[in-house]
């Protein structure tokens, strides 16, 4: 236990470390769907992003740190595509050992890519974005899982 604590620590310093501009830079927080997430992402200069999700459902939790490239797409204001990656941790219950056998893991440790879309309304305090985040847990129940991703609405600030 005191590793993955220590593991989830050395997640969130990761992420939170980083360049920093003297200028603000924009930061937004809102909820992905599939499967369901809290996300806050924070640009740390016009094309490099950070950000983190809490994925919460009936089998525990799931926290994912994320550093991506983005880049415009020419004659689509406030539209672009970014591509990155980053590492998870994750906590389960009983239930979902039972549906994934042979596991008896209750944690997972792992790497993610992440390819996607964004869009900024102009004019509005929201973004939109739609994406894949393949993942592969290193730790616990070893696997690789294609499914992680979805829609995502935020409300932007500075």
């Amino acid at each position: 236990m005191k590793k993955l604590l220590f593991s989830a620590c050395l997640l969130i310093a990761a992420f939170a470390a980083g360049a920093q501009s003297s200028k603000p830079m924009l930061q937004s927080i809102g909820v992905k769907v599939y499967p369901g997430a809290i996300t806050y992402k924070q640009y740390v200069n016009e094309s490099i992003a950070k950000e983190l999700l809490a994925y919460f459902n009936e089998d525990g939790f799931r926290l994912t740190g994320l550093y991506e490239k983005h880049m415009p797409i020419p004659n689509a204001e406030g539209l672009q595509w970014y591509v990155g990656g980053g590492g998870h941790f994750g906590l389960w219950n009983s239930n979902w050992r039972l549906r994934n056998p042979p596991s008896t893991a209750v944690f997972a440790i792992g790497v993610d890519g992440v390819l996607g879309l964004d869009y900024k309304i102009p004019n509005a305090p929201l973004a939109v974005s739609f994406d894949w985040q393949p993942s592969f847990n290193l730790v616990g129940h070893t696997h690789f899982e294609g499914g992680w991703g979805g829609l995502a609405v935020r409300y932007t600030f500075k």
